[in-house]
Formats: C-alpha cells, structure tokens, sequence
C-alpha cells in the first residue's frame, strides 16, 4: 500500500467509524455488530501504527485511551462557567418568572404580568460539568467547571466518551464551546460495583462521584473502560446559527453532539411547572440520575438584557427535587473549628444510606438550630440532603425519644484550643476569639490563603500546610516567606523537586495583585468580590488602614458588619505584625500603576443604569468602566439614576421609566466620550 493509499484509507475509516459511534452512542440506532465495529477499528489502528504521519490526534482510535496524564493543568475559562440560582418550590419559580419580566419591563395593563416568555426546560443531570472547545470542526481543548473562573484540562479522557464527537459534521461555526455533563449511566455503576464487591474492592459512593472520579483518572485507557457519557445543553461563541437556545441545541444535535430528546420549549411559567411535576414522578425510570430542571430563557437578546449577579445568569434557574429522607439515631454530637473561628455543631450518626451514599455526620449548623429541633444525643433525627451537598438534620422523631434524656447544652469553650467562645449580637454562630493560636484556625487561614482564588500557590496544599505547621515550621501566613528548602527537604514524601516547586510558587505569589491579596489575608466577612470592591476604592493597604467608620461605609458593598470587622483586624497588634512581614516579603498592597492609570473621578457621585445590547463593549465591561472611574451601577431606574446607558433593544418599561422621571438617555458613544 502506498503512502497515498493508506492515508486515503485512514479518513475513510475514520469517518465510518466516527459515524458507527454516532449512530450508536447519540441515536441509539446501531448499523453493525460490535464485532463488526472492532473489526474495522483495529484495521485503522494497524494502519496508524504503520503509518504514524497520518494519525490524527481527533482519530476514532484515540477513545481507547492509554495515554497518561500525570497533572491536568489549570485552564482559565473563556466564558465563566457560572452556578445556578436554585428553587426548591412553586412560590420560587412564580418569583424567578416575576423577576425574569420586571427586569424586561415585561406588564400588562392592570399591573398583571403577561405570559409570553418562552422558557427551556431541561433535565439537570447529576455528574460532572464540562466545556468542550471546537476549531474548524475538531475537539480542541475539553475543560472542567473547577471553581468557575478556571478548570482543569482532561481532553486526552474526553476523547475516551464516545459520545463526545471529535470531529463534526454538517455547517458549524469556526469555533464555538458547548458545555455539558459527564455522567455514568446506573447500569454502568452498578455492574462496576457488581464486579468491585465480588473482588473485594471498596464500592463506589454513587453514580455523579464516579463520574467525577473517573476524568480526573491519569491512565485514559481506564477512563474509557468507565463507559462514561456525555449529554451537551449549552453553546456559547460568535456565529451561532440562531438567536434562541432552543433552535441552536437541535442545530448542535446535526453537528453530531448528545441533545437530551426530553428537553422542551415551554410557553410561560405555569407550562414550566407542569413540565417539572412529571418529571418528578418519571425521573426514577430513567437510566441515569437527575436532581432537578433547568430553566432558561430561550431568548438571546432577553438573555443579554437580564445579564448577570455576580454568581449566576438572571436569565435561567435550577429547581431542585425534594431531597430524599431517612431517619437514624443521634450518637453524639462533636464540634468544629472553622478558619475564621466559627464553631460548626456536627451529628454523628448511626450510618444510613441516603442519596446512594451512606451518611454517618450531619451538619447542626448552629445553637438557635439544636435549640429550635430541641436536639438531643440518643434521638432518632430525620436527616435530609437538601439542595446543599452536606446532609443535614431538620427534625426530631418524638415518638421514640427515651425517657429522662438531657436537653443539649451548647459547648462554651473551644473544643481545641479550650478558649471561652464569643458570639457577637446578630450573628448565628459561637466563635473562638483565639484567632493568630487556635490550631485549626491557623491552619485554615494559611488554606485559605494559598488558595486558588487567593494567593493560588499549587505547590502548598492542605496536608503540606499541616506537616509544616506540626513540625514548627509555620505559625502564620507570614512564616510561610521566611521558608528555606533545607528546612522543608525532611518532611515526610517531600523531594527535592516538590521543595522547589514549593519555594517557587511562593516567590511567584508575590505578584498577585492587591485585589487578591487583601482577600487572601483573611478578614471576617470579607470576600473575592468585596476586597476587589475595597481595593479599587481604597487604591493601597495604608489608606484602608486609616480608612474611617465611615469612609468605610461609602465603599460600594461594605455595610455595618464588613466595616467593623475590618477595624477589628487592623486593630489587632498581631495582624499588623504579619502585614508588615508580608509587606517586606514583597506582597502587592496597593493597586499597580496601570490600575490606578485605568481608574478616574470623572463619574463620580454618578449613578448609572445599563439596558439593552451594545455593539462596542459587553454591559458587564460597561459596569467595570463605571466603577473604575468612580460611579455607580444600579439595577432600576429611579430619582437617583443620572443617566440610562441604553443600547440595541432596550426594555420598552426601562424607557418609558427614564421618560417619566425625566432621566437622560446617552449611547455608548456618548458614554465613552464621558471618560475621554
């Protein structure tokens, strides 16, 4: 065989087997055998290995897998892979739908609102979030959610899920991402641990952490054995072939990818409930688990015009199925030290089984919580997992209370550290006020603070911070700049590499910027988007610091509570002893120059609404522009608004609105022309 030949054989083979896996693993309508089918697999892997030029990294042979992937490097999403909003009743989605059309200025006469939006109802599958990247047709590049800003790459695993396509068919943009779930069908699970239990193996908690598990594995050829799938409900890029949800997903099924067939266009709210209540009867006869419906908005322009909060769209929701419930015995009841000092009440229980994993702590929450339930050790509970991830105890079984049992009495010192424990008046939790000496708070503020989002030193993880702290090495986060490599080389499974990177990632955090760093120090209430609010206000770390009171308050999201708390950590001899070991060690305590040279007066004491679609800049820039040079955004239009940045399609309310008031319209020419 020629090279010509061969290379002409290859895609042919390719193809066929590209569409066998299309026809088997997305229509469910097999053409061949699998005999048939491995027959013709293994000719293009013998052609491949003979002629290695001509294999293509997106060839059908590349789903057995048997790469090995020692680290997933972390990849910073294009588009922030946002969490949902949830709902967990009727009353919430009448809400979502009432929200959904003030903020599109959406009212009938009467003040009644119309019905007309047009909403998406899709099945929440419970597995694992994934962004697939497609260049001219071909899988590029396939990302984990990770914590929304960045994930971690796994396409080498990707390509082991057949129903992943890795090259296209049909007309589709140039490139474009389209998210979905990884999940593991139940009768896979099942047989999995059918074969685990026999052998002796642990089995595996449920279905989603299998899922989970298995693309994050090194070897893919173990991935590919997991038999995972992939159903796609969200594409995101430049090109899109239409402007509603609903028609680009039935466009991306003919480029080859899973659609859910359950999906369905709904006209209005009360069809979305309808939708809901038989899926929550139906949802046990599927073959793989589900928790909940997606709501979106099919709309595009209504999508745009409705935007974002900081942590999720306003255009779509989750609603989540009543959560499933079991009742257990009570043994005892421990408690937790978080890193701000906060004490967490946890149950332990007699082990029961609950959402396919078997529960044997539950969270209190809090002394009002245990004295709310009237709580107490020897109780049989109703435990529930809720929307949250961490079961929870929300009743008490009174019938078969023992006689002559002991109310609970709340612990009133430290469980490690033994110091009196505080609760400040409003506040639902007891903390100890032993914040720079209590082991677990020392511990889970130096977590906290080489932490992705924060200072994101990799090479620091948990049981390092531990082993580091237990050997006397660190007491503080400022300790950790003072590490020398001879010192952490004993530690146990440390090697001369591992101190390196270590070292390394230290001397590199010292050009996270401001932002970050204010947030990585840890202060009580203090959050990612307040300190990036605090920081661009207050420009460096010595003007916080005298801030007032009230300069404090001014600050956009800083209230009562943020305000004192901040005082407090300042206030605090040992906290401004670390500061000023940070600061000598190099750390960024003001914004840089070109931040500052970004920001300006010119908007301030301006108050600004954004409506509509914009053809130079997105409206989540715009709000960044206006912050940044000293104004500020708001949501409604009222006396206070100075100006309505209105764009394409704005809301027809939001108009009439800014008419009435007589509030002044500018477009974002106008508004540039504003900051020069």
């Amino acid at each position: 065989m020629t090279s010509q030949d061969a290379q002409h054989k290859i895609l042919a083979l390719s193809s066929e087997l590209e569409q066998h896996n299309y026809n088997y693993y997305v229509l469910d309508n097999p053409t061949i055998s699998d005999y048939e089918f491995d027959k013709l697999l293994e000719e293009l892997m013998a052609l491949e290995k003979q002629f290695p030029e001509f294999l293509s990294e997106n060839s059908p042979s590349q789903r057995v897998g048997g790469q090995i992937t020692k680290n997933f490097q972390s990849v910073k999403h294009q588009y922030a892979m946002l969490s949902l909003s949830n709902s967990y009743n009727q009353e919430d989605l009448l809400d979502f739908d009432r929200r959904v059309k003030e903020g599109l200025g959406i009212v009938s006469q009467g003040g009644l609102f119309d019905e007309g939006i047009e909403y998406v109802c899709e099945l929440k599958f419970d597995g694992l979030s994934i962004s697939l990247i497609y260049e001219e047709g071909q899988l590029k590049q396939a990302i984990t959610r990770g914590d929304g800003v960045q994930g971690d790459d796994v396409t080498t695993n990707a390509k082991t899920i057949k129903s992943i396509p890795l090259t296209l068919k049909g007309h589709y943009p140039n490139k474009f991402e389209i998210r979905g779930e990884v999940f593991m069908p139940r009768p896979v699970f099942d047989a999995i641990n059918k074969e685990r239990e026999e052998i002796g193996d642990a089995l595996m908690a449920n279905p989603r952490n299998a899922a989970s598990g298995s693309m994050k594995m090194q070897d893919s050829a173990q991935v590919a054995k997991r038999k995972l799938d992939c159903f796609l409900y969200y594409v995101l890029g430049d090109g899109l072939p239409h402007q509603s949800h609903f028609d680009n997903m039935h466009a991306a099924k003919s480029w080859g990818f899973k659609i859910s067939e359950d999906a369905k266009l709904c006209n209005g709210i009360h069809e979305v409930i309808d939708f809901i209540n038989y899926w929550d009867k139906k949802r046990f006869d599927l073959p793989y688990d589900i928790d909940g419906i997606v709501i979106k908005v099919n709309n595009y322009n209504q999508q745009q015009n409705l935007g974002f909060t900081a942590k999720s769209p306003r255009w779509a929701i989750a609603y989540k199925f009543k959560a499933e419930q079991v009742s257990t015995e009570l043994l005892s009841i421990a408690y937790q030290v978080g890193r701000t000092g906060a004490i967490t009440p946890v149950a332990n229980l007699q082990p029961v089984t609950l959402g396919g994993t078997t529960v044997k702590r539950a969270s209190l929450h809090n002394a009002d919580i245990i004295e709310k339930l009237d709580v107490r050790v020897g109780d049989f509970v109703f435990v529930e997992k809720g929307g949250e991830i961490i079961p929870k105890i929300i009743g008490v079984d009174l019938t078969r209370r023992k006689p002559n049992t002991d109310a609970t009495q709340y612990t009133s010192h430290c469980p490690e550290c033994h110091t009196e424990l505080k609760r400040v008046e409003g506040e639902a939790n007891h903390y100890c006020p032993n914040e720079n000496e209590c082991p677990p708070q020392v511990i889970g503020k130096m977590d906290h603070f080489v932490s992705r989002k924060a200072m994101n030193i990799d090479s620091l993880g948990g049981e390092t911070l531990v082993q580091l702290y237990n050997a006397g090495l660190v007491k503080n986060i400022a300790d950790l700049y003072d590490l020398k490599k001879e010192q952490i080389l004993p530690l146990e499974r440390m090697a001369e590499k591992s101190a390196n990177n270590l070292i390394e990632g230290l001397e590199a955090s010292k050009q996270v910027p401001f932002e970050r760093v204010l947030y990585a120090i840890g202060i009580r209430h203090v959050g990612e988007t307040t300190a990036k609010k605090i920081a661009k206000k207050v420009k460096t770390l010595d003007v916080l610091i005298h801030s007032t009171k009230e300069e404090l308050l001014a600050i956009d999201e800083v209230g009562e509570i943020i305000a004192i708390s901040i005082a407090d950590f300042f206030g605090n001899p040992k906290n401004k002893d670390i500061i000023l070991r940070l600061k000598q060690a190099g750390l960024q305590f003001e914004l840089s120059e070109e931040q500052q040279q970004e920001g300006s007066d010119k908007l301030k004491d301006l108050t600004f609404v954004i409506s509509g679609v914009f053809a130079k800049h997105s409206r989540e820039q715009y709000k960044d522009m206006i912050e940044l040079n000293g104004g500020k955004n708001s949501g409604s239009i009222s006396k206070k608004t100075s100006y309505v940045l209105a764009g394409d399609n704005m809301g027809p309310e939001k108009l009439k609105k800014a008419e009435s008031l007589g509030i002044k319209l500018i477009n974002e020419e106008e508004f540039l022309e504003m900051l020069g």
